[in-house]
């Protein structure tokens, strides 16, 4: 998510970044002095409105397509993102370097108002941060609804399995990537190392969302897939700072490492045992409430709280939600949570889909552009090892007969914004050049919009729930 980067500058792990760097520094403009501060937050209240008009049609548009040619709906989410973001129709772009307004939406808001487009920048700026905080929320929440609808226990079980799945897949694609870019392309090593590292990254949201409209979460596949995700979380952190470390001194710091480690282990670990034992509390203090949306109200403040605390020691906000969900997912008040939350999932979790989609530039596919075709011809490569390098993971399951390892291997494809992430710290450093960041870029695109439909093959041959590993009952609830 956005927060690494900013945490991990923010923490001094990428010091030689200035904390400025990805803040917009318009030339003055003497229309910007005519706007008051009163003026300006209606105009960004009219424009988050209209946005979420666009976001909203284009989601339900998108989702209700790809339903209907029984695709995942996630799927369709992100190619409405693609049409309405920076690579088709300009309505949901976020500010670039130079100031500049290049939005459509923020064009017809000048025209429906009277502005003019001087007085756009700082309205823009603020559209682009509220629609990036509430993309944030979005997905803080699907985990939070992630969480709910996982089993603890079953998550505990197989979490030997997981952790082997995690590692493989952070493991033999970074390898591959790392060692095919220095010797089969002859890039330097540090370049190689990033665009190695880019190439573990699993997003979590994106696979969760596809296994919960599938019904597949509760079974033994989807959750080795949730437990590897929440894993390669952690470590993904870990790699991001090491190489991160290693681009700017040409050395590792093992203290900030162990930090991250430590940090990571200990969140984890203690939150679930902490939440198991307060939770009695929680159903106490909210069975003596007496207004309404107790139980909804108190399940987000805990859920946020856990969400700040991950997002304070630099790990991802959304490792908390997921772990506040496993946590009340035990209590009585479990069923009124997963009720309550569905309308605000319903609400939120698109316009973190959309955002995504918006984000990608898909102009870097376009061979035609003679400045593409060196991070073309790397991204096939690095393409290939993303998707074998994730796919092998379902071989190093263990005890477990039966189970649909390839399904296992697919639900780790996806890179989504995890991966910008990565290509985002490593262009601001300066270590990848030109063709590689398009090659990482590349390689996220089609991760993430092959997983979507390569799970619905995968889980294809089977008519309920594969490998249950709670009773049916129970799945029926998890849709």
């Amino acid at each position: 998510m956005a927060n690494w980067m900013s945490g991990l500058i923010g923490s001094g792990l990428i010091s030689n970044i200035p904390t400025d760097f990805f803040q917009i520094k318009p030339a003055f403009n003497p229309w910007l002095a005519e706007l008051s501060e009163a003026e300006v937050e209606p105009l960004v209240l009219a424009s988050v409105l209209l946005s979420l008009v666009v976001v909203y049609l284009a989601a339900k548009i998108g989702g209700e397509l790809c339903a209907r040619v029984n695709l995942p709906a996630v799927l369709g989410e992100l190619i409405g993102g693609v049409i309405v973001g920076v690579s088709a129709l300009h309505l949901i772009v976020f500010p670039a370097s130079g100031g500049e307004v290049q939005s459509l939406l923020m064009n017809l808001v000048g025209m429906t108002t009277g502005q003019a487009p001087g007085e756009l920048l700082r309205v823009f700026q603020g559209e682009s941060e509220v629609i990036s905080v509430l993309a944030e929320l979005g997905v803080i929440i699907l985990l939070f609804e992630i969480g709910l609808e996982s089993d603890l226990k079953e998550l505990i079980r197989v979490g030997p399995q997981a952790a082997v799945v995690a590692v493989v897949g952070v493991v033999v694609p970074f390898a591959a990537g790392t060692a095919g870019l220095i010797l089969i392309f002859g890039i330097d090593t540090i370049p190689a190392v990033f665009a190695g590292a880019a190439l573990t990254a699993t997003s979590i949201g994106i696979t969760a969302k596809v296994l919960a409209e599938m019904q597949q979460l509760s079974s033994r596949e989807g959750q080795i897939i949730i437990g590897a995700a929440v894993l390669d979380d952690v470590l993904g952190i870990i790699v991001l700072a090491v190489v991160a470390s290693l681009a700017k001194t040409g050395e590792i710091e093992i203290l900030n490492v162990a930090y991250l480690i430590a940090g990571a282990a200990t969140f984890l670990v203690g939150s679930i045992f902490i939440g198991r034992l307060l939770s009695p509390y929680f159903v106490m203090v909210v069975n003596q409430m007496r207004t309404r949306g107790q139980v909804i109200i108190s399940a987000l403040i805990f859920a946020f709280v856990l969400s700040y605390i991950a997002a304070a020691i630099q790990l991802e906000a959304i490792l908390g939600a997921f772990a506040a969900g496993l946590i009340l997912a035990e209590t009585s008040k479990h069923k009124e949570i997963e009720e309550q939350i569905s309308p605000i999932a319903d609400m939120l979790v698109p316009i973190f889909f959309i955002v995504v989609g918006a984000r990608t530039d898909i102009s870097v596919l376009n061979p035609l552009n003679p400045e593409n075709r060196a991070g073309l011809v790397i991204a096939s490569f690095l393409v290939v090892v993303a998707i074998l390098g994730k796919v092998i993971t379902g071989v190093a399951v263990f005890g477990q007969p039966g189970i649909n390892r390839l399904a296992i291997g697919v639900g780790m494809i996806p890179r989504g914004e995890v991966g910008l992430v990565f290509a985002g710290v490593g262009a601001a450093s300066g270590v990848l050049t030109e063709s590689l960041d398009a090659a990482i870029i590349v390689m996220v695109i089609f991760t993430t919009f092959l997983a979507p439909p390569l799970l619905r093959v995968v889980f294809k041959d089977d008519e309920g729930p594969v490998s249950p590993a709670t009773p049916a009952p129970e799945l029926e609830t998890a849709d």
